[in-house]
């Protein structure tokens, strides 16, 4: 007689993870290949172009004012479109009305829409990687000095991601064929009004990703030359952007259907966390003040290191008295040092002529009614060389100055500056030193006093070794005052 061995309790079979991981994964490959996005992509690309491409290409290649461009611009093509095609996607199943037929499916509803939303982010996400090659890879191939400006595109790609969770969940809580496009306009509408209402400084609007800068001036070639971009404002738009992402997709865990308790509790932690971090970028943003380098700077988010100036080798030019610029200013030195070589040869080796004329960088502070003063960063000087420090023109805000116009603003504003310095004009110059500064500078035609006008005319007439004989030996009289306009050869 044998022993009889128990048959053995049957198992319940543990979670095959592998096989879940599979399911997903053919599920979003599914989700990618019937997207709407997918079709926006050509759209998209166009817009890019028009709006993106073209502006940051309008200006020199500088890596500050290109980046900044391109995350405000791109920022204004993706909110549109990518919320128009999650929209569209969310609200799928209820324009065809399959809700109720897919509640018995192996996958919880939830599950379907993040996989959906997936596909629309990154068909979207592909779609905003081309415009930064394209616009970053044409300026460096142009030359730009340094190295690209990686925030400005990090926030550009946080974008995407929240606008599609916009989207979808207005889609998907919305199902209507109006819906897309409705949602579309309102979410490009409340990007551009609701940077309307940032009024200088310490504005909670400028938690807004369209915002690269300070917004009173926009792009402006004076930051993050000489001084590090200040990743301040940057960390707290991300930060709101994931908030944002994060609570919107936990939205769409809560309805009745979408999942489990299990699923409903994740949910809700999800959408909490996402609302706390979203405000608290907010709040963070409302301290950002403008800094003396022309970025947004943020107490609680900055770092003492970014203050400090970045080293560099100064481009000068051959002239008499040598022109040195910021080497990521190298395209502008041959307009620049033209247009001043004609004032330089008259007063090099002059008492009280600069040996050098050296690029500074612009400091910046918050003033009243909504308004930026800029004025010339001068360092303290450290010996008795006369140096004259010069600010461009492009590096103050306001449009690009062309090739010409720079040089007659330099030749205007520079030179005067130099001829003053030698003869010793003030802010109450005498008639003599008015008359030999609009000589030398050639601006007698346009001088309103006769008689100070026809000595500047007679005192151009001579030849250039003359009129350099004369200053020579009368200059210290003529600093001084004691030279009267009829003592003008």
């Amino acid at each position: 007689m044998t022993a009889a061995h128990p048959a053995p309790v049957p198992t319940r079979a543990a979670p095959d993870s592998p096989r879940r991981l599979d399911a997903a994964g053919r599920l979003l490959r599914l989700e990618l290949r019937r997207n709407a996005m997918l079709w926006m992509l050509p759209l998209t690309a166009a817009l890019f172009w028009l709006v993106n491409h073209r502006q940051s290409m309008a200006y020199p290649p500088l890596w500050n004012v290109r980046a900044m461009t391109m995350q405000t611009t791109a920022v204004a093509v993706l909110a549109p479109t990518v919320v128009g095609a999650a929209a569209w996607t969310g609200s799928r199943e209820g324009r065809h009305g399959l809700a109720d037929l897919v509640v018995g499916t192996a996958r919880p509803r939830w599950a379907r829409q993040l996989a959906a939303w997936a596909a629309t982010t990154g068909w979207a996400i592909v779609a905003y990687l081309g415009c930064v090659a394209a616009v970053y890879g044409a300026t460096a191939w142009q030359g730009a000095w340094g190295g690209p400006l990686w925030w400005p595109a990090v926030v550009g790609a946080a974008s995407v991601p929240a606008f599609a969770a916009l989207g979808f969940a207005a889609g998907a809580l919305r199902p209507s064929r109006f819906t897309p496009p409705l949602v579309a306009v309102g979410a490009f509408l409340a990007l551009e009004l609701g940077a309307q209402f940032i009024h200088g400084d310490r504005s909670y609007w400028q938690i807004s990703p369209l915002v690269a800068g300070p917004w009173e001036i926009g792009p402006n070639e004076g930051a993050a030359i000489f001084h590090p971009y200040l990743p301040d404002l940057p960390i707290a738009q991300v930060i709101f952007l994931a908030g944002l992402t994060a609570a919107l997709l936990g939205v769409l865990g809560l309805p009745v259907g979408s999942g489990g308790r299990w699923l409903l509790r994740c949910a809700v932690v999800i959408t909490a966390v996402g609302l706390l971090a979203a405000g608290s970028a907010v709040a963070l943003a409302g301290t950002g003040r403008l800094g003396a380098h022309g970025m947004i700077s943020i107490p609680a988010l900055h770092d003492p290191a970014d203050d400090r100036p970045i080293r560099y080798t100064p481009v000068c030019s051959n002239t008499p008295i040598p022109v040195c610029l910021h080497p990521a200013y190298s395209f502008e030195l041959s307009v620049v040092a033209d247009a001043l070589e004609p004032v330089l040869d008259e007063v090099a080796g002059l008492p009280g002529a600069p040996v050098r004329i050296e690029q500074v960088a612009a400091n910046y502070a918050q003033g009243a009614d909504n308004t930026v003063e800029v004025r010339a960063d001068v360092p303290s000087s450290s010996g008795a060389t006369p140096v004259l420090h010069l600010l461009l023109p492009n590096q103050l805000p306001g449009p690009h100055l062309t090739g010409r116009e720079l040089a007659a603003t330099v030749a205007t504003q520079t030179g005067h500056e130099i001829v003053a310095s030698v003869v010793g004009a003030g802010r109450r110059p005498t008639s003599a030193q008015q008359a030999v500064t609009a000589a030398i500078l050639k601006t007698f035609a346009t001088e309103p006093d006769a008689q100070i006008a026809a000595a500047a005319q007679r005192f151009a007439a001579l030849p250039s070794d003359a009129r350099r004989a004369w200053l020579r030996e009368h200059l210290a009289a003529l600093r001084a005052g004691h030279i009267t306009l009829a003592q003008l050869p």
